[in-house]
């Protein structure tokens, strides 16, 4: 009692997709999405271009041998 609901919740999404159909919605979403990305930069927390990102390097895993043989020096 007092919430919300899953078939409440399906109604409401239901009657949205009636009103509005599927090609404004999509293009709301992208908007939002624009506007938030759009937010990330100004607040100087996302990266400003794709090159901003650096790429994560992947390191060999480590062999059962090499670790026996630092072991053995130590």
């Amino acid at each position: 009692m007092g919430g919300i609901g899953i078939w409440q919740l399906l109604i409401v999404l239901v009657i949205v997709f009636m009103l509005f159909g599927t090609k404004r919605l999509k293009g709301l979403g992208a908007d939002v999405g624009d506007a938030i990305q759009g937010f990330r930069k100004s607040m100087g927390n996302g990266p400003a271009t794709d090159e901003a990102v650096s790429p994560v390097k992947p390191q060999a895993p480590l062999q059962a041998d090499s670790v026996q043989h630092t072991e053995r020096q130590r």
